[in-house]
Formats: structure tokens, C-alpha cells, sequence
């Protein structure tokens, strides 16, 4: 994508009445939306869906979509990226979808406790180098962030076509006794028909046409029990 066409983006989200780019200093002095985003941005008590790492935003678009009884937000910080799918939603007149402009870092600073009903998280970098470890969006210092946001029980989805990313997760969670609901290497190979096949996102064509198999893992930060 060209700087102009990536300028036009930018100017075009700041026009977006559900796109928001808070500063850090509105971070830390309180983003206003924290703790009220069904009340105070939504206007209802529908669950609140959170997808990191959105890019164009796929997911949050088509999911919001499929279940206009559900509220979906976009996490990135690639605001051309973002743009499409704020632009999808804008165009569609879609009352269910938000875009939030951020590093993911921050995102205890943009939710409060509890307010987050399920987190998906499509084909991020999977950081296989050791020194990039804490940039894994699933590693343990990440998976402490979202503790802070999502209610107990909630759903995490990691959707990649990376092995190394789906097998350093799926060891994470059973050795930390999280409660492990499905994992599959071979996503389109196997019986699930939930969500994570409902929607094809922009890189994972790509993915496909090469051949690449599609991994997935749905699980829970809730500490397994016997029985």
C-alpha cells in the first residue's frame, strides 16, 4: 500500500464514529469507555467479543454478522489494516462492531474486569525467537494481561498456521492445567464446526493455497478438574 493511499486511511478512520485511537495520556487518565462499552458505546448488555491482532478485521466484521445479539472489537495497531473492516462495518450500518487502535500491551488500560466474554486471536507473528518470547500473544505474560479483562471462564481461539506457535500454546495450557475445550493441526480436516472455519481471513488464504494446514486451539484460563 502506497503513504498517500495509508494517509487517506488514517483520515478516514479518525471520521469513523466507532473507530477510536486513545493517546496514552487518555490511557492514564482513565479511556472512558473502560468497564462501560455495552452501556456507554453499545447501548445494550450483549457479551463483548474481542479479536487481537485484527488487521483487517475479518473476524470482528463477519462475526458480528453472524450473531447481531453479541458485541465485537478490534484490536490492532496497523490503522491501514484496521480501516477496511471499519470501513465494512461503517458502510453496513452494523451497531455490533468497534474498532480500537492500540498496542495490545495496553488493552488492560481500554477493558475493565470482567468485561470480556470470549478473545480470538487470528494468525498473529508467532515470535519463535527466545529473545521475542514475551511478544507471543499467548505466552504466560499475555495470557496475566487478559486475566484482567476476561471473565472467569471465557474463551481464548487461537486460529495460525504456525506449528511452532500451536504447539508452544497447547504445552502452555496443559502444563498450566487451563482447561483445554478443543485443539486440532488439522483444522479443515477435522469434525469441528463451530466458528473457526465460518470465516477465512486475508492471510490464511494465502496459507491455504500453499498448502499449509491450519491449526486451532479454544481454551479457557480456568484451572482443569478431574471428573
Amino acid at each position: 500500500m502506497g503513504h498517500k493511499k495509508k494517509l487517506q486511511h488514517f483520515a478516514e478512520n479518525k471520521t469513523f464514529p466507532h473507530f477510536f485511537e486513545p493517546t496514552f495520556t487518555e490511557l492514564n487518565e482513565g479511556f472512558k469507555l473502560k468497564g462501560s462499552w455495552s452501556h456507554g458505546f453499545f447501548k445494550n448488555d450483549n457479551p463483548v467479543i474481542v479479536e487481537l491482532g485484527c488487521g483487517k478485521g475479518e473476524y470482528t466484521v463477519g462475526l458480528a454478522k453472524r450473531y447481531p445479539d453479541k458485541n465485537f472489537i478490534g484490536i490492532d495497531r496497523k490503522g491501514a489494516r484496521m480501516w477496511r473492516g471499519a470501513k465494512t462495518s461503517f458502510e453496513d450500518k452494523m451497531n455490533n462492531v468497534a474498532f480500537v487502535r492500540t498496542w495490545i500491551e495496553l488493552i488492560p488500560f481500554i477493558f475493565g474486569m470482567d468485561e470480556v466474554e470470549e478473545i480470538w486471536i487470528t494468525f498473529p507473528d508467532p515470535q519463535p525467537k527466545d529473545k521475542t518470547q514475551r511478544k507471543r500473544l499467548t505466552s504466560p505474560r499475555f495470557l496475566d494481561l487478559y486475566r484482567n479483562f476476561l471473565k472467569p471462564g471465557g474463551k481464548i481461539h487461537l486460529k495460525t498456521d504456525s506449528d511452532f506457535l500451536y504447539e508452544y500454546t497447547l504445552n502452555l495450557v496443559q502444563k498450566n492445567g487451563y482447561s483445554l475445550l478443543f485443539s486440532t493441526n488439522q483444522l479443515y480436516d477435522s469434525d469441528w464446526d463451530g466458528d473457526a472455519i465460518a470465516f477465512t481471513t486475508f492471510y490464511e488464504t494465502g496459507f491455504l493455497e500453499q498448502g499449509i494446514p491450519i491449526k486451532y486451539l479454544q481454551f479457557t484460563l480456568a484451572q482443569k478438574t478431574d471428573g
